[in-house]
C-alpha cells in the first residue's frame, strides 16, 4: 500500500496542511491498494443521478441533527451527531472535522458540507490504523454512496499517492474519449474546479466538494437561505 505519509520525502504541494488532512491521505492511500471498479469517468458521471438521490435523502438526517432548525450544524450537534451514529472520534478529531469542512468558516456546516464530513468519516474509519476500522455509521445505503465516491478517487488517482494531479485527470478524461483539445480543455475545467487551493494537487476533501457542486447540492445551501 501508500504508507504513511512523510512529509520529508513529499513535493511541498504535498505536504499535509494538517494531522486530520494525513489520516485522510494515509486512509485513501490504504483504500487504493483495493483498486476500484470503475473504468471510465463516464461511468462515474453516469452515476451522478443516483448519487445526487441518495444524497439527498440524508436531508431528513441533517435537519434530525440541526437540533436549534437553523440550517447548519454546529460544533456541539456534530458531537451529538457522532455519539448517535456510534462514530468514536475524540472531541479533537471532531473539531479538526468541523473546521475541515466549515468553510465558508460562520455558524456550522450547510447540507453539503455536512455530506462531505461524513463522507470524510467513512474513509477514516476504514483505515486499518483505527480501532474502529469497518466498522459502520448506521446509513447503509449512504455508506454504499460514499464507497461509489472512494472508488471514483482512487480511478482519478493513478498513482495512489492520496492526490490527484492535473496530469492525472487529463489521463482519467482521455481514456473516456480520443484525446485532443476538448478532452483536455474538459480535464482542465474539471480539475480547476476541484483544485481549490490552487496548488496544483486535488485531495480527497477537495475532490468531495466540487462533487456536491457538480450534483447540484450547494444549490440545496442557497435555496434554504432565501
Amino acid at each position: 500500500m501508500g504508507g504513511a505519509v512523510a512529509k520529508e520525502n513529499l513535493p511541498k504541494a504535498l505536504v499535509p496542511e494538517s494531522k486530520l488532512e494525513a489520516k485522510i491521505v494515509e486512509a485513501m492511500q490504504y483504500r487504493e491498494s483495493e483498486g476500484t471498479s470503475l473504468r471510465s469517468f463516464n461511468s462515474i458521471i453516469l452515476k451522478f443521478p443516483k448519487i445526487d438521490s441518495s444524497l439527498r435523502k440524508c436531508k431528513a438526517t441533517f435537519e434530525q441533527f440541526d437540533e436549534d432548525g437553523n440550517g447548519v450544524i454546529d460544533r456541539e450537534e456534530l458531537k451529538h451527531c457522532l455519539r448517535d451514529l456510534k462514530i468514536s472520534f475524540t472531541d479533537e478529531e471532531a473539531n479538526d472535522l468541523f473546521e475541515a469542512c466549515d468553510i465558508a468558516d460562520d455558524t456550522g456546516m450547510k447540507f453539503s458540507e455536512f455530506i462531505v464530513l461524513l463522507c470524510l468519516v467513512y474513509l477514516l474509519k476504514q483505515c486499518p490504523t483505527d480501532l474502529h476500522a469497518k466498522s459502520r455509521m448506521g446509513l447503509p445505503d449512504l455508506e454504499s454512496t460514499f464507497e461509489t465516491l472512494v472508488e471514483a478517487f482512487v480511478f482519478l488517482d493513478k498513482d495512489h499517492d492520496g492526490y490527484v494531479s492535473r496530469k492525472e485527470m487529463v489521463e482519467a478524461i482521455n481514456e473516456t474519449t480520443s484525446g485532443g483539445r476538448s478532452s483536455g480543455h474538459i480535464a482542465m475545467k474539471r480539475f480547476e474546479e476541484m483544485d481549490w487551493d490552487r496548488n496544483g494537487m486535488v485531495n480527497f476533501k477537495e475532490f468531495l466538494f466540487a462533487f456536491t457542486r457538480w450534483v447540484g447540492l450547494d444549490n440545496d445551501d442557497e435555496e434554504d437561505e432565501e
